[in-house]
């Protein structure tokens, strides 16, 4: 069974920066993707960034790369999602989640994620 821990999530002003961190245990693949859903009051879930083991590919949602990194922490099977100038409509709750044996094509895809994390609240207001 994996689980997520998620952290790092707060409020912040507009421009200010965060980092989230998710880490997974559990689990025998060695070949997942752990990426980051965020969802907007009233507003459906969206991708934001994933990054897959082993390979380190990096993922982003349109419009975020450029503002947002995902990195990674190997030994601690820590994923990063450090977020730069941020905005209100960056507002949202954010999950970190799991793909098993992922596959570029459909690393954005809700449905392929097979664990989730509570989520993490960020708020970005003055």
């Amino acid at each position: 069974q994996v689980q997520l821990m998620e952290s790092g999530g707060g409020l912040v002003q507009p421009g200010g920066s965060l980092r989230l961190s998710c880490t997974a245990s559990g689990g025998t693949s060695n070949s997942y993707a752990l990426a980051w859903f965020r969802q907007a009051p009233g507003k459906e879930r969206e991708f934001v960034a994933a990054i897959r083991w082993p390979n380190g590919a990096t993922y982003y949602g349109d419009s975020l790369k450029g503002r947002f990194t995902m990195s990674r922490e190997i030994s601690k099977k820590t994923a990063y999602l450090q977020m730069n100038s941020l905005r209100p409509e960056d507002t949202a709750v954010y999950f970190c989640a799991r793909q098993s044996n992922p596959i570029s094509s459909t690393i954005s895809a809700e449905y392929r994620y097979d664990y989730w994390g509570q989520g993490t609240q960020v708020t970005v207001s003055s």
